[in-house]
């Protein structure tokens, strides 16, 4: 009994040291989940119960942050039950909607991120894992407005199998080749809608990278020279 009570009082201290470790988890966990269910009703169930998971975690950790975090759960709530109705009812017209908001929410969550990475001259240890979860909160946003955007406007993507919709897989791997700068090519932007979105992600890609990891990184520096 004692050592359950010791060992729920340590997870709580880590939870409360390193939030931004369990929303990089809880993204990667749910990224590795994808590959296990088909596309049909259990990948769409997955998809909605992945947001239930990531979307509080994503807000308690914005919560550290000087932003107003009401603005979050504003957009957060409407977001979710769109995203559970459309899964569990299967109504189709609910997606661009509910991915559009799910992908202000995450905007909205890395915005939180940056400003707790910047908002001072330290460098803890949260705020590295903060760096790795703010590039999958950025690469699922983005994501989730391609699948708004194919919504709206079909035939907004090509690639392998042209004849066919981007599946939400390939929109987040082409989210995060975008990213990352890889651009592997085998998804292309068709519309002029979907050209803008890619220009707009390879912008905050390359800004992410020469501002926010390249100051953690110098920061990190002079810190083990000041310890040296």
């Amino acid at each position: 009994m004692a050592a359950g009570s010791w060992r729920a009082r340590r997870w709580q201290v880590v939870a409360r040291r390193h939030p931004s470790a369990f929303l990089l988890a809880a993204q990667l966990l749910s990224l590795l989940a994808y590959p296990l269910v088909d596309d049909g009703s259990g990948g769409r169930l997955l998809f909605g119960a992945g947001a239930l998971v990531v979307v509080p975690l994503a807000l308690w950790v914005v919560m550290r942050s000087p932003l107003i975090n009401w603005i979050g759960w504003l957009l957060a709530l409407p977001a979710m039950a769109l995203t559970v109705l459309g899964v569990l009812f299967d109504y189709p017209s609910l997606l661009p909607i509910s991915a559009s908001l799910e992908a202000a929410l995450y905007f909205y969550a890395a915005g939180g991120l940056i400003a707790y990475m910047l908002r001072d001259h330290k460098v803890t240890s949260d705020e590295l894992f903060a760096a790795g979860a703010t590039f999958t909160l950025l690469a699922w946003g983005f994501g989730y407005a391609y699948l708004a955007c194919q919504a709206w406007y079909p035939g907004s993507f090509t690639g392998i199998e042209p004849e066919r919709q981007r599946r939400w897989l390939d929109l987040l791997f082409y989210s995060f080749s975008n990213l990352s700068a890889t651009g592997l090519g085998d998804t292309l932007p068709v519309t002029a809608q979907a050209k803008v979105l890619t220009m707009l992600e390879q912008f905050a890609g390359v800004g992410y990278i020469a501002t926010v990891v390249s100051r953690l990184i110098g920061l990190s520096i002079v810190r083990d020279e000041v310890r040296g």
